[in-house]
Parts: C-alpha cells; structure tokens; sequence
C-alpha cells in the first residue's frame, strides 16, 4: 500500500510553485484576449467546391497582415475568418484574393462586427457563469457529505474541492498566459468552455475519493482519519488513474489531428484533467489531514 499521506509536504510544495507561477504570468503577461472577448471581425465564406485546408487559406491571406486571425472550418463547405476590425474596403479584399485562388458562393458571404460593448457583456457572463458554477459546486458537496460531522465536517470537504479546482484551472491558464505572451495564443470562448469542463472532471474526481474516504469512516474499526485516508486513496488510484488515461488519449489524438480549430480546446483539456487527477489524490484529502494535524485533533 502506498503512503501518500506521508510525503504530503512535497505535493503542496510542487503544487504551490505551480500556482505561484501561475499567478506570477497571469500578474505580469495577463492573457491575450481573442476577438470573442476584444471585438473584430468575422467573415463567414462558403467555397462552392471542396473546401481547401486552413493553411492554404492562410497563406493565401498572408500579405493582409491579419495578425492573430483565426481560421476555421464551418459546415461542409464553409469557413470563418475571425480578426481585428477591419474596414468594408479591406474585407473585399480579402474576399477578392480568396477568388482568385478558388470559387467562393457569393450568395453565402456574411461579415459582422464583434463591438467592444458585445466583447465586454461575454467577460462579464464568463465571470458570472464561474462564480455560480464554484458556488454550486460548494453547496453540492456540503450537502452530499452533510452526515459526516467527524472528524472532518462536510464543508471542510468542499472547501478541500474548491480549492482542487482553483489548482485545476489556474495551472492552465497560467500557461495560456505564457503561450500568449511568446507564441500570440488567444484566450477565447473554446478554451473557457474547456476550463468550465475542467471544472466538472476536477469535482468529479475529488467527490470519488470523499465518497470512498465517507464510506471507510463508517466502517473503520481501529484506523485514524489518517490510514483511512490513505487507504482510500489506494482504493481509488486505478480507478483515478485509468480514467484520466483513457481521457487524455482521445485528448492527445484531437490535439495532433483535430486541427488547429480544436488544438488548444483540447490542450486545455489535457493540462486541466491531468492537473485534476493530481490534485484529487496528492491535494483534496491530504490537505484534510493536515488541517485535522494543525488543530491537533489527530
């Protein structure tokens, strides 16, 4: 049986350097806002043949100086083009120079303009959504462990998962800090859809080893809260562990071949959900052991 309990220091020492660092890039390099979140422009085109791969559109579209654009597939035969604000003037042009290299459906053309004011109103409702959805998550998990009041009540518990999941999230967008201050990644709405999903894989991991941990207190004969512990642990890792495993090799293959449309929704994915079986085993419970330990209570 393995003794996680025993070496808890080390895992909050790692996973405190992982936070620092974490907030340290999102205190200096903050995050480069996609269009969803700063306003520009999106242009929905559709090819009336096949339509050709996004690098061949790009570079096509290469001499525009389009900065950060993002290119997408959309339908069978469509694509949108989402960058900065540009003037009608520029987007002919750019409508002209895909024409020359293809034949577009011109009837299907669409252009629209993403204000600061829309851009605005989505950070707020991203900021809402998270605080609504931790809120939840909190008094989820009071309640479903409200019958356990020793030696650990049940909103201790929650709090041992919330904080799991700020770990969760802020690693990856700590790194999407990075990414956006020396590679120009953008923060958009995929990657906040992808850290909401973090959301749920990090709860859902944490409340399988309480759920475990709740069960060996009921019938613990002779065993401190934390042999219990650690043995729920021990009971829980393959279950942990051939999850998170299974999840990232679809992660890894949408990642290398689901194209650049997907490629950081899916690595967002990947940092969060393995992040989140870290904290789940090595964080949640042995940070109740150590808080019982602080209060001398074990």
């Amino acid at each position: 049986m393995i003794n996680f309990i025993k070496y808890r220091k080390i895992y909050f020492i790692f996973s405190a350097f992982l936070v620092l660092g974490s907030l340290f890039c999102l205190t200096f390099f903050g995050l480069k806002f996609g269009i969803d979140f700063t306003g520009g422009t999106v242009l929905e085109l559709q090819f009336a043949d096949a339509r050709p791969q996004v690098s061949e559109i790009k570079q096509s579209l290469s001499s525009f100086n389009l900065g950060e654009a993002i290119i997408q597939p959309s339908g069978q035969k469509g694509v949108l083009i989402r960058t900065g604000n540009l003037s009608q003037d520029m987007s002919q042009k750019i409508i002209q120079a895909l024409k020359e290299r293809w034949k577009l459906d011109e009837k299907q053309f669409k252009s629209r303009t993403v204000g600061p004011s829309i851009s605005k109103e989505l950070r707020q409702k991203t900021r809402i959504v998270t605080a609504l959805a931790v809120l939840a998550i909190l008094l989820y998990i009071t309640y479903a462990f409200r019958k356990l009041t020793y030696p650990v009540k049940s909103w201790q518990y929650a709090l041992a998962a919330i904080f799991a999941l700020f770990h969760d999230v802020l690693i990856p967008t700590g790194i999407f800090s990075l990414l956006g201050k020396f590679y120009g990644v953008p923060f958009t709405i995929p990657i906040v859809t992808a850290l909401l999903t973090v959301f749920g894989y990090s709860i859902n991991d944490s409340v399988v080893v309480f759920d475990r941990i709740r069960e060996n207190l009921l019938t613990r004969k002779g065993q401190t809260f934390e042999e219990t512990v650690n043995k729920s642990l021990n009971q829980t890792l393959a279950r942990s562990f051939n999850t998170s495993f299974t999840t990232l090799l679809v992660l890894f293959a949408i990642f290398f071949f689901g194209g650049e449309t997907l490629r950081y929704f899916s690595l967002t994915l990947i940092i969060g959900i393995a992040s989140g079986t870290y904290s789940s085993i090595f964080l949640t419970s042995p940070i109740l052991v150590s808080w019982l330990k602080k209060k001398g209570k074990i």
